[in-house]
């Protein structure tokens, strides 16, 4: 439980057309879709080969009356959900869903933290999903973009027990600092403060490994997606590029640096 707590287990779509968004996806990343009937109602898993690392579904009907998008929701998980609900409180964060239970597989909630950004927290009831490591279709990184990125820092490391890694000055590429986060000693993300040129509420971006940004960012154009912002090179040798799928979710695809003598 140790190694679950505080890592991303698991990654949901929450569409206004989940059956338009998966073609999208499959076609894109490679990944396939697999019905789960263990609950009261079917759901729709994201498999990467055989293993699932996340979920599709409808944008919730009361998600909508509060102005949600669609967009990607990731999933923390932690050793006592309650426990963990009421310290998010305690520290400025509000609950919007949960908490609820899924037979045979946990419970969960969906938090906004005190700068709004929305994430949820889960606790397994039959173990951990299992992780996919850096494999290629697999999310690698995760990013906050928000209003103040050291108080968002605290929040997250108060409540999961992250680390602060290395800050990077982004102002050559028209940023400002970007604070890695450390979880278990390895590098699980980052955040920085959005610019007031940058729409929307602060939020969460999933990363996903991919071998060929340009191409990738090309081919999502011709399935009716939209590049935002990219391709384009990072710190460290590595290159980003930033979309929003046909229905506008938001999601961003990584390339990394080639090995030494590759």
């Amino acid at each position: 439980m140790d190694e679950f707590a505080g890592r991303f287990v698991w990654h949901e779509l929450l569409t206004s057309d989940p059956a338009a968004a998966q073609p999208f996806y499959e076609s894109l990343m490679g990944w396939s879709t697999s019905r789960w009937e263990g609950g009261d109602q079917p759901y729709t898993m994201w498999m990467l080969d055989a293993l699932p690392i996340g979920g599709v579904m409808a944008l919730p009907d009361d998600a909508r009356r509060m102005g949600a998008p669609p967009h990607w929701l990731s999933y923390v998980g932690v050793p006592d959900l309650d426990a963990t609900v009421e310290k998010a409180q305690g520290l400025g964060a509000r609950t919007l869903a949960g908490p609820m239970h899924i037979p045979s597989v946990g419970r969960f909630a969906v938090v906004a933290d005190p700068q709004g950004a929305v994430f949820a927290v889960f606790q397994p009831e039959a173990g951990p999903p299992p992780s996919a490591g850096q494999r290629q279709g697999a999310i690698v990184w995760h990013e906050l973009c928000t209003g103040d990125y050291p108080a968002a820092f605290d929040f997250y490391q108060t409540l999961f027990g992250w680390e602060q890694g290395d800050v990077f000055d982004m102002s050559e590429t028209g940023g400002g600092a970007y604070q890695i986060i450390k979880h278990g000693g390895q590098d699980i993300g980052g955040m920085f403060n959005k610019s007031a040129e940058m729409p929307g509420p602060p939020s969460w971006t999933i990363y996903i490994n991919v071998d060929n940004v340009d191409a990738l960012a090309a081919r999502a154009q011709e399935l009716g997606g939209a590049v935002v912002v990219g391709p384009l090179d990072i710190p460290g040798g590595g290159r980003i590029a930033q979309i929003t799928d046909p229905q506008g979710a938001f999601f961003a695809a990584h390339m990394a640096a080639p090995m030494d003598g590759g």
